[in-house]
């Protein structure tokens, strides 16, 4: 039979929301974001799903630095220097979402680290069937705010600083959360080297493709 999933947790602290960020929406613009697959929840009443969409807008008022050398841009400068925008998760079936509004977002490395979590959340070795939460920070450069991960089971509840208090997270399973963070990098680097021939002949993207490949 299926399993049930663990009882809601308490949500972290809340700060208050960043000056900068408006109200919570999609950024328009976004770049290619394939949502997943319905994943029905292990509950009795098994019409609700939930599933993930990510992705991203490119930011006009942080432009890329002028005569950037997109072929040797080392990783520092890919993850913490290039492309500027906002990103967002959404549960396109609830109609909810995280997202920013700053402009700065360097949304390679959102991308990037957003591969790594997934894979912190999945060092224990009873996979699925761990009951030890497992947690995890996606921190932003230019602000206290954060990402928060929390992995019990096969389901990982996402939440951030500047959500209100009384807001549920976002859940999702452990498998779509990968697949899906997996496709949006993939899909993200498409978008900008088409924009930046050059950056397809990176040797820190060919190593980043590698590292993270798409998975079925």
């Amino acid at each position: 039979p299926p399993r049930a999933p663990p009882p809601p947790q308490a949500p972290h602290p809340a700060r208050a929301p960043h000056p900068a960020r408006g109200p919570g929406r999609r950024p328009v613009g976004a770049g290619r974001a394939r949502a997943a697959e319905p994943c029905p929840l292990p509950q009795a009443h098994d019409t609700i799903t939930y599933v993930l969409d990510i992705g991203y807008a490119l930011s006009n008022r942080f432009p890329d630095p002028p005569q950037t050398d997109y072929r040797r841009a080392d990783v520092h400068a890919l993850r913490h220097d290039l492309f500027c925008g906002d990103v967002y998760l959404a549960d396109t079936k609830a109609d909810r979402e995280l997202s920013t509004a700053w402009g700065w977002v360097p949304v390679l490395d959102f991308a990037w680290a957003l591969c790594d979590i997934v894979e912190q959340l999945d060092r224990d070795p009873r996979g699925s069937r761990a009951s030890r939460p497992q947690h995890a920070e996606l921190d932003f450069t230019e602000s206290t705010d954060r990402m928060l991960f929390e992995r019990r089971f096969g389901w990982v509840d996402i939440e951030a600083d500047w959500m209100p208090r009384d807001e549920e997270p976002l859940t999702f399973s452990h498998s779509a959360l990968r697949r899906e963070a997996r496709d949006f990098l993939h899909d993200l680097i498409a978008d900008l080297t088409d924009l930046h021939d050059d950056l397809a002949e990176n040797p820190a993207i060919w190593t980043l493709q590698a590292r993270f490949p798409r998975v079925g």
